[in-house]
């Protein structure tokens, strides 16, 4: 699903040089690996993480997601990465929300890809979750700045969960309704 809604963005001249592709999946538990990072050039994984998801979308398993400020809840969909910038949360990424209505403010939520302390694991086990973002996808410290640093710059992540308006709804899992004319 998440190769294709890649490919179908593509297709619409959206991301052509992208040669990496994150996929969250948010039906997990916070405390599984629920982030791969692949090299689609090379046809290689490149990453297995744990990743957080926002307060405002639910304790261990997510279950609400917004694209509305203030929420603190995750988006789901298709994104493309930016820039790079070093701030509150350290090195962070930021992402364009490629989905009108499910994840096209982002940028203004300002949601990043970033490091955090509260992505731990062994901490979370004591806790049965993993501490929660603001909306972002956090990722271990240890691990944020070569996993950012492979996904900077015109690479997809794609965030799923089986959110049934989003899947009826999402132009890059209908293809066909991303090539017609806006």
């Amino acid at each position: 699903m998440a190769l294709s809604a890649m490919q179908c963005a593509q297709a619409s001249g959206i991301g052509t040089d992208a040669r990496t592709l994150a996929v969250i999946d948010y039906s997990k538990s916070s405390l599984q690996q629920r982030l791969w990072v692949f090299d689609i050039q090379r046809d290689r994984l490149l990453y297995q993480e744990v990743v957080a998801h926002g307060q405002g979308s639910g304790d261990d398993l997510p279950t609400r997601f917004s694209n509305s400020d203030g929420t603190h809840a995750s988006s789901l969909g298709l994104f493309l990465t930016a820039d790079t910038y070093q701030g509150r949360n350290g090195y962070s990424l930021r992402m364009q929300g490629l989905e009108p209505g499910i994840n096209d403010r982002a940028m203004e939520r300002a949601i990043v890809m970033h490091g955090a302390a509260y992505v731990n694991p062994v901490a979370g086990k004591g806790m049965g979750r993993l501490g929660r973002s603001w909306g972002c996808p956090a990722v271990r410290t240890e691990v944020a700045r070569p996993l950012i640093d492979s996904l900077k710059q015109g690479q997809f992540v794609f965030a799923y969960y089986p959110d049934p308006q989003w899947l009826r709804q999402s132009r890059y899992l209908h293809c066909a309704a991303a090539q017609r004319p806006v």
